[in-house]
């Protein structure tokens, strides 16, 4: 790992990674409207992550001075705020879920929870550079994904039958 060399193009992987994830949550956190209290805790967590977002892409441009343990530190935090987006996106969901108690939507927020653990197990390889931890994070994206493609198929799929019927 001490011999890794960090390029331009892998500064700029690590930067434009979270802004799916950050596009994500402002698209959950707009859905729906929610009471004063919580959406200005929620406003300033918001704002607080689109600084530290751009922030970090502004780092872009001075980032291959940095050394290996800079780009490790930083993927650290980027892989940190990834799990606090999907958190949120989940918390969502299940809210969402709860509310409409339709047993289809159960998928949704199971897939963002996978997501999540895939991020944590990332987060771990990062820290310590386990194998167990890297191929399980690839795991568990993976299985997010396959759910959500289902998901996806289903809901085009059903409603291209409903249009054709």
């Amino acid at each position: 790992y001490s011999h890794f060399s960090v390029n331009a193009l892998s500064w700029l992987q690590l930067l434009m990674r979270p802004f799916a994830f950050a596009f994500l949550t402002f698209t959950y956190y707009f859905s729906k409207a929610s009471s004063k209290k919580t959406r200005i805790l929620w406003d300033i967590t918001l704002s607080v992550l689109i600084v530290t977002l751009a922030s970090a892409f502004a780092l872009f441009f001075v980032a291959p001075q940095f050394t290996f343990s800079d780009y490790r530190f930083l993927s650290i935090c980027i892989r940190v705020f990834n799990i606090i987006c999907l958190l949120y996106i989940s918390i969502h969901t299940i809210r969402s879920h709860l509310e409409a108690r339709n047993s289809k939507t159960v998928y949704t927020p199971f897939g963002y929870v996978l997501l999540a653990i895939g991020q944590y197990s990332i987060l771990i390889w990062a820290i310590d550079c386990s194998d167990f931890a890297f191929y399980g994070g690839l795991v568990f994206r993976w299985i997010g994904l396959i759910i959500f493609l289902s998901i996806a198929y289903r809901t085009f799929y059903s409603s291209h039958r409903r249009s054709l019927g």
